[in-house]
């Protein structure tokens, strides 16, 4: 049975619904999307004002954009829109963020898994964070493999065409994010799929449940299902709770200081 949010009727009881459910929990994972970061202020490039951006701009969509193959033909056009769309280095944890990082300093959550790649979680607090696609925070050079932080990334001074960011040994300085055409990384999928395993509470926000195989990670859940998404998603019938609303609101009311 699914009990929806509402603003107008129910509100008060699905949230403490939420809460008891979390009190009662010992072992919680939450797994989030892109509807996380935008509350952050992180456009959703893959969203519909995100891909026609893309193609009215770029001359494709962004699955393209951010493919291998399109990467190592166009490595100028890339960075270009990777730093314009997907760097945000000024934004900041929102409350769904702190309020997750809250929980697991309480010692119920067990795991954040992941699909974004800005590192919020990280600076909110959160210290058991699996990242399925990777970080923008983290880079390395394709020829050497020396490390480079996000800040050298942004910097002017990192790219000779003012595009493309080299290593001192001039190699190309890619970010360590998972790119269309890509493997997730096996170990990172093997940790969140044991941890939902073990987990007893499920929370799934900002996410449709579309892009795989991320996605596909949900089939290894079998306790107390908690979706938080403005849109329905494919698991809304296996759900104990659905919300409809912020997940910012929701999260920072149902786990309190």
């Amino acid at each position: 049975m699914i009990a929806e949010f509402s603003l107008k009727k129910g509100a008060i009881a699905m949230l403490r619904q939420l809460k008891n459910l979390l009190s009662r929990s010992k072992r919680v994972v939450f797994f989030g999307g892109a509807g996380v970061s935008t509350e952050s202020g992180i456009p959703d490039f893959r969203s519909e004002s995100g891909s026609f951006k893309a193609l009215e701009q770029y001359g494709a969509p962004p699955e393209e954009l951010l493919s291998r193959h399109f990467f190592l033909q166009n490595p100028g056009v890339f960075f270009r829109y990777y730093k314009e769309n997907l760097l945000h280095p000024d934004a900041l944890p929102n409350k769904a963020h702190l309020a997750l990082a809250r929980l697991e300093r309480q010692g119920k959550l067990t795991a954040v898994i992941t699909q974004n790649v800005d590192g919020l979680h990280q600076l909110a607090g959160s210290e058991n964070v699996l990242e399925l696609h990777g970080s923008a925070q983290r880079n390395y050079c394709m020829d050497c493999g020396a490390r480079y932080p996000l800040s050298y990334i942004i910097d002017p001074a990192c790219c000779p065409d003012g595009l493309v960011p080299r290593c001192s040994c001039e190699g190309v300085v890619r970010p360590d994010i998972v790119l269309y055409d890509e493997l997730l990384d096996s170990d990172v999928m093997a940790r969140s799929a044991e941890a939902i395993r073990q987990a007893d509470t499920m929370v799934v926000g900002g996410t449709s449940l579309v892009v795989y195989p991320a996605a596909g990670l949900l089939r290894y859940f079998r306790g107390s299902l908690v979706l938080i998404n403005r849109t329905p998603t494919q698991y809304d019938d296996r759900a104990q709770l659905v919300f409809r609303q912020s997940i910012g609101e929701v999260l920072s009311a149902a786990v309190e200081p």
